[in-house]
């Protein structure tokens, strides 16, 4: 019993020293243009860019193989910052993207939900809390308002509404965005 204890505890060590020095040695690097690209990105991960998120947006736009006007939650504001920050014309935002909106949320009718998670599956920033056959809830101060959750609804318990003043004040700051902020308008 002891020696298989040593035995696990050594192979676990050695795992572990294994992984560290593979973290350090393959430590891959990102582009600084595509974090600069990706900060000024609204990060609704709605998709309607044509990318399935925001940093693979950012990663064509760097890449120069997408234009900057495709982000219809970033609207005009977000085409102007990425055309001063990659030192290009703005241009109208590109209307087969969509149309810029005002700032949505989702809801659930907790009555009529019935708890499938398709929901869940769904949401791509986990604003949407609950467990298989019990009752779902959205997070407002997570949902991004991609409304990326209705369409597989069964029961169509999901819906949009404006947030509720004050519910978006305070959010957990991105890490280095205030750099990368200060970088890009400078």
């Amino acid at each position: 019993m002891l020696i298989s204890l040593l035995l696990l505890t050594t192979l676990g060590l050695a795992f572990g020293l294994g992984l560290g020095w593979a973290a350090i040695k393959l430590k891959i690097e990102s582009d600084p243009v595509v974090e600069r690209i990706d900060a000024l990105l609204p990060q609704t991960q709605c998709a309607q860019c044509g990318f399935p998120g925001c940093r693979p947006y950012a990663e064509a736009i760097a890449a120069d193989t997408a234009d900057i006007n495709q982000c219809p939650p970033g609207g005009e504001a977000g085409i102007q910052a990425l055309a001063d920050l990659l030192g290009r014309e703005p241009k109208p935002l590109n209307p087969e993207n969509g149309k810029e909106t005002p700032t949505t949320v989702v809801v659930i009718d907790e009555q009529r939900c019935i708890g499938c998670t398709l929901c869940i599956q769904a949401c791509p920033v986990d604003a949407i809390v609950g467990a298989a056959k019990l009752m779902h809830t959205v997070i407002e101060s997570e949902c991004t308002g991609c409304d990326l959750c209705l369409p597989p609804c069964p029961v169509d318990c999901i819906d949009i509404v404006e947030p509720r003043p004050g519910a978006r004040l305070w959010r957990v700051p991105r890490p280095g965005l205030e750099t990368v902020i200060k970088e890009s308008s400078g």
